[in-house]
C-alpha cells in the first residue's frame, strides 16, 4: 500500500510547494531570514529597537465559506488577497502595523493550479502592504474536507508603540463615528449569502448590481485600509480607536471597542450600501436587523474621533462618511433599523 492509496498525492504536494515558492519569490522582504521551506520562519526584529515600549500583536483568521463561492465559479486568486487584507485590517484596528504573515491551506486533494492562484493573490496583497510572508502550511486531508473545497487561514504578526494602542477609557459621549467603505461582503456572511442567492445565475450581468454578476460582487476582494491609515498617521490623525466590521456584523463588532457605559448610534442612509446587500436581503427575505447582525453593510471600518478632529480626518481620508456618534448606554442603535 502507498500513501496515494489512502488519498494523499505526494507528487501534487511537491508541485504545490514549488508553485508556492515561485509565487512568493516576487514578494521578498529584507526582514526575512528564513522563509518558505524552513521548519520555522525567521524575521529580523531590528526595527522594534527603535520603539520605546514595543508591543507585538498577532491575529489569526480565515476566509470562511467564501472559498465555496470561488469553487462554484472556479475563481481562486482573490482569496489570497482576502486573507492578507483581513489580517492587515485587524492589526490596524488594534493599533498595530504589519510585520509578517503565515498561511495555512488544506483540502481533500491539493490542486497545484488552484493553490498557485490563491498564493499568487496572497503574494500580490502582501507586496502591496510591505508585508513579509515567512511561509505556511499545506495539508491534503481526504475525509476531513469534501472534494472541490478548501480551507484557507492565516496568521499575521505586527508591532506597535504601547502608548499608541487604543484605550477605550479615552472615549466620551459625543465622539464622532467615521466610516470607511467596504468593497462588499469582505470575508464574512457567506453562508447566508450563498443560501439566499443559491438559485440565481451567478455569472449573468444584473442591472441591480450595475451590470456586474453575482459572482463578481461576492468575490470582490476584502479592502485593505493600510493606505488610509498611512495618510492618517502622516497627518497625526490616527483615530482614538477603530472597529473592523467582520464576523458578527455591525452589532457584534462595534461594541468590542466601546467601554462599559457607552454605546453607539448610527444613522442609516449616511453611507452608500453596496447593492449586493439589497439583493441578498430581497431574494433571501432577510430582515434589516439580521442584515446588520451578519454583514458589514458597507461599513468596512468604523473610526472614533473627537468632534474637533473628525472633519480634519475626513479631509485626509478623501473618502469616508460621518455616520454616527458615541452615546451613553450599551450596544449599537441603528436609526432606520431599530426604530
Amino acid at each position: 500500500m502507498r500513501y496515494e492509496d489512502a488519498g494523499v498525492n505526494l507528487n501534487a504536494a511537491e508541485e504545490t510547494t514549488r508553485r508556492i515558492k515561485e509565487a512568493l519569490a516576487g514578494a521578498s522582504h529584507p526582514g526575512v531570514i528564513a522563509g518558505v521551506g524552513a521548519f520555522a520562519g525567521a524575521f529580523d526584529a531590528g526595527r522594534l529597537a527603535a520603539l520605546e515600549r514595543p508591543v507585538l500583536l498577532a491575529s489569526t483568521d480565515g476566509v470562511g465559506t467564501k472559498t465555496l463561492v470561488a469553487a462554484r465559479v472556479g475563481r481562486w486568486r482573490g482569496l489570497g488577497a482576502d486573507l492578507v487584507n483581513h489580517g492587515v485590517d485587524d492589526l490596524l484596528a488594534a493599533g498595530g502595523w504589519p510585520l509578517f504573515f503565515l498561511d495555512y491551506l488544506a483540502a481533500a486533494r491539493l490542486e497545484p493550479d488552484v493553490v498557485g492562484e490563491v498564493v499568487a493573490g496572497l503574494a500580490e496583497a502582501a507586496r502591496a502592504a510591505g508585508l513579509a510572508v515567512l511561509g505556511g502550511e499545506t495539508a491534503e486531508m481526504p475525509g476531513v474536507y469534501r472534494e472541490g473545497a478548501l480551507d484557507l487561514a492565516g496568521t499575521i504578526v505586527g508591532y506597535a508603540e504601547r502608548e499608541r494602542l487604543p484605550d477605550p477609557a479615552r472615549l466620551r459621549p459625543g465622539d464622532v463615528l467615521l466610516a470607511l467603505a467596504s468593497s462588499g461582503l469582505h470575508t464574512n456572511g457567506y453562508s447566508l449569502a450563498r443560501r439566499a442567492l443559491a438559485e440565481l445565475d451567478w455569472e449573468a450581468p444584473r442591472v441591480e448590481l450595475g451590470g456586474r454578476s453575482v459572482a463578481d460582487a461576492l468575490l470582490e476582494p476584502h479592502r485593505s485600509y493600510l493606505p488610509a491609515w498611512r495618510r492618517l498617521e502622516a497627518a497625526g490623525l490616527l483615530p482614538k480607536t477603530a472597529a473592523h466590521i467582520t464576523g458578527g456584523g455591525v452589532y457584534g463588532n462595534l461594541p468590542r471597542v466601546l467601554p462599559e457605559g457607552l454605546g453607539a448610534r448610527l444613522i442609516r442612509g449616511r453611507w452608500p450600501e453596496p447593492p449586493i446587500f439589497a439583493l441578498i436581503q430581497r431574494v433571501g427575505g432577510v430582515e434589516d436587523r439580521e442584515m446588520f447582525r451578519v454583514f458589514n453593510m458597507g461599513l468596512g471600518m468604523l473610526l472614533v474621533y473627537d468632534p474637533a478632529a473628525a472633519e480634519a480626518a475626513l479631509e485626509v481620508l478623501d473618502g469616508g462618511w460621518r455616520v454616527g456618534e458615541v452615546v451613553p448606554g450599551e450596544g449599537v442603535f441603528v436609526e432606520g433599523v431599530d426604530g
